[in-house]
């Protein structure tokens, strides 16, 4: 007998023995629910499970990790969004589907940034795809920032009928399910929170006798920076007791030290909110037990441009940078009967993960030719011990909003290496005793720096990487583009 059956509630000791054995679409009345939750631009230190002194308040998020289990080394296949989506659902690294970068992209600087498409390819099975095969009623609504037109969500698994909102000229970014009741006042709902809950409390009300993959990529806490305005009080005066702003450098660009941002505060605070009215919509149809619950953010917080609104200390830099503020994130998951309640996970693992694991624990057969860079992460959630996984690896040949440059990086076990693609530059880090990324060991470890860096490029080669090239147009002696405004910054970075 597996060894933890013995403590799986019915549906899912049900799942593990019928789906060893039966077709696919035998067992979907046991399959187990799945809602995966994605923040945008949530700092890895912005929730309180992670930091209990944090500024923000979270408590429906700490409450999902006292539920489930919760990574400490979880981290994005990029340190900005676009990216990080597409390898959500296709189980690949972003070079190999053409998308590293933000849609649409392409700052130029001394170099000029490797192509960036802007869609995702329809050749991709997608992970609502494969869960749809499955027998998985799907359902969408928030952020997709892969492809509008022929190529939204409505194309890739989910809808029909997802109706879009504003978003990037020629892609839009927003989908919606249509609804008979109008959407929320914007001074109510500037980040489309309350709508997106809505819209899942409606499907999960509707779909208690099916299994079902609820997506729900929601727009907060990215910029601009918008909540309501009792919420917004309510944080200016907590704001009072909070330290004073505090400031550093991380090469051109101002970088917050500090955590007291109001509305960034209130902004969350309704993003979680939302949170509780879902698991509370689980909880009202008796799915709780039934249902594998999800949560991350596409890349580490904003902490360097754009108004600077959160901060990620210990960890270094945030969004748009190759150092743990802009990659490591918030990750949870609770998979009830599987996963011990209140327990942590530090073995690394990569948003590219997703796509076998949520097969594995939907009891679905796995697709390796299409999730080939991730690596099922059941084990863990099973409290088992996992063996030493392959190195993890960064692309990202562009500048970014945030101020970082073009670069590339590998995480092999204890040691991670950052290659700045402009000059060669080198940094090596050994994390556990440098978290921060201080202390660039490269000179000291000449012949570990070649050994990451002979497998980093071997994996561009492998992924099919394109590089940036020569910016022919550049000049040395213009004046640099300013850092952003800490305050007030009007500027808007998807």
């Amino acid at each position: 007998m597996h060894p933890f059956r013995l403590f799986l509630p019915l549906s899912l000791s049900l799942l593990l023995s019928v789906s060893a054995s039966a077709p696919a679409h035998a067992a979907t009345s046991t399959r187990p629910n799945i809602v995966f939750i994605l923040a945008d631009d949530l700092g890895y230190m912005d929730i309180g499970a992670n930091n209990p002194h944090t500024f923000y308040e979270t408590p429906n998020i700490d409450a999902l990790a006292k539920r489930g289990l919760r990574f400490t080394q979880g981290y994005t296949a990029c340190c900005v969004c676009s990216p990080t989506r597409g390898s959500i659902m296709t189980g690949k690294y972003p070079p190999r589907f053409g998308i590293t970068d933000f849609i649409p992209g392409m700052r130029p600087g001394k170099l000029l940034s490797a192509p960036n498409a802007d869609h995702l390819p329809l050749a991709e099975t997608t992970l609502a795809e494969a869960l749809r095969d499955g027998g998985y009623a799907t359902f969408f609504a928030g952020k997709w920032h892969l492809g509008g037109g022929e190529f939204s969500p409505n194309a890739q698994g989910f809808g029909p009928g997802l109706t879009s909102g504003e978003g990037t000229k020629g892609n839009t970014q927003f989908w919606y399910p249509k609804s008979s009741s109008p959407p929320p006042d914007p001074r109510d709902d500037p980040k489309t929170t309350d709508r997106i809950a809505d819209a899942a409390v409606a499907f999960i009300d509707t779909h208690s006798d099916k299994p079902f993959f609820a997506y729900l990529p929601f727009l907060a806490p990215h910029t601009p920076i918008a909540a309501r305005a009792d919420l917004v009080a309510k944080y200016e005066k907590k704001k009072l007791s909070a330290p004073p702003d505090a400031w550093g450098r991380e090469r051109a660009r101002d970088v917050r030290l500090v955590q007291n941002h109001a509305p960034y505060a209130a902004m969350l605070e309704q993003f979680d909110t939302g949170l509780g009215r879902v698991f509370a919509a689980l909880e009202k149809n008796g799915l709780t037990d039934r249902t594998i619950v999800v949560f991350m953010s596409d890349n580490g917080g904003l902490s360097t441009s754009e108004g600077h609104p959160t901060s990620n200390l210990p960890l270094r830099g945030g969004k748009g940078w190759p150092y743990e503020g802009g990659t490591r994130v918030a990750w949870i998951v609770s998979a009830p009967g599987i996963t011990q309640p209140g327990t942590t996970c530090d073995t690394p693992v990569i948003s590219t993960d997703h796509y076998p694991t949520l097969l594995e624990l939907a009891g679905l057969p796995a697709r390796p030719a299409q999730h080939r860079d991730g690596l099922s992460f059941v084990p863990a959630l099973r409290g088992q011990r996992t063996p030493r996984r392959a190195p993890l690896y960064w692309h990202y040949p562009h500048y970014g909003n945030q101020g970082g440059a073009p670069h590339g990086a590998i995480r092999d076990g204890d040691w991670k290496l950052i290659e700045w693609f402009e000059d060669g530059a080198l940094e090596l880090y050994h994390i556990p005793q440098d978290i921060s990324e201080n202390t660039n060991l490269a000179a000291q470890h000449p012949d570990k720096v070649a050994a990451l860096r002979t497998k980093l490029v071997a994996w561009r080669q492998d992924v099919g990487a394109l590089m940036p090239t020569p910016n022919p147009d550049y000049d040395p002696n213009a004046r640099p583009e300013p850092a952003a405004a800490k305050k007030n910054a009007k500027k808007k970075s998807p």
